[in-house]
């Protein structure tokens, strides 16, 4: 109802004016709104880019990103082959320096043994027993810090994953597939096997058939 009763006011007025009053005022009001149109146009070319200078500021700044990236890229591989080839190279670097200590002792023990014709006293062997048991001790304490096991299965069952058979023996008191004897230790290193034990396996006795008929004939 307010807009209804405003545009009727406004119809009175121009009908209550001059014929050349509201020429003139339909004319200011074109005017008015041809030039709000042009400095528009205007702002639009001073402020607005070119659809294809877009475009190519859009690429150039994509192109420039994707740039940026693969050097990223190429830069982190490099790293990463340089840290492998150093772990590679020192990652037992903490084994090799506990190591050298046993290494050393034994040296000693060695240097302290008789040379020559030189008859060995029981002190001088006495020592250097002692010398390659301690070395011996420190050798297998390293070890085991760095995570290397000595596998010693005699009397175990042959395992396959640990154990590889060099020969069987007959044996009554053993159950067949017992190792019977170590030719030679194996080693794992944590859940890694780094070499097998060179066991001896027992197997089933022969019956001795053919000596209780020769009992029985004679």
């Amino acid at each position: 109802m307010a807009e209804e009763t405003k545009k009727d006011e406004d119809a009175e007025k121009l009908s209550e004016a001059p014929a050349g009053d509201t020429v003139a005022a339909g004319t200011a009001h074109a005017d008015a709104a041809t030039e709000g149109e042009s400095v528009k146009m205007a702002d639009d070319d001073e402020t607005g880019l070119d659809p294809v200078e877009a475009l190519i500021a859009e690429r150039d700044s994509l192109k420039d990103q994707l740039l940026r990236a693969l050097a990223d890229v190429e830069n982190m591989r490099r790293r990463t082959e340089r840290e492998m080839e150093t772990a590679r190279k020192y990652g037992h670097t903490g084994f090799s320096r506990d190591l050298v200590g046993a290494i050393d002792n034994l040296g000693r023990a060695v240097e302290a043994a008789p040379k020559g014709e030189e008859t060995p006293g029981a002190e001088a062997i006495d020592g250097l027993v002692t010398g390659i048991e301690m070395s011996w001790q420190e050798i297998q304490a390293t070890m085991e810090r760095h995570g290397i096991r000595r596998i010693s299965p005699k009397g175990e069952k042959f395992d396959y994953n640990l154990h590889q058979a060099m020969f069987e023996m007959p044996s009554a008191d053993l159950a067949p597939g017992t190792v019977v004897e170590v030719v030679q230790h194996g080693y794992v290193l944590h859940d890694r096997l780094l070499r097998p034990a060179m066991v001896g396996v027992s197997k089933a006795a022969a019956p001795q058939e053919n000596s209780e008929d020769g009992a029985e004939k004679s």
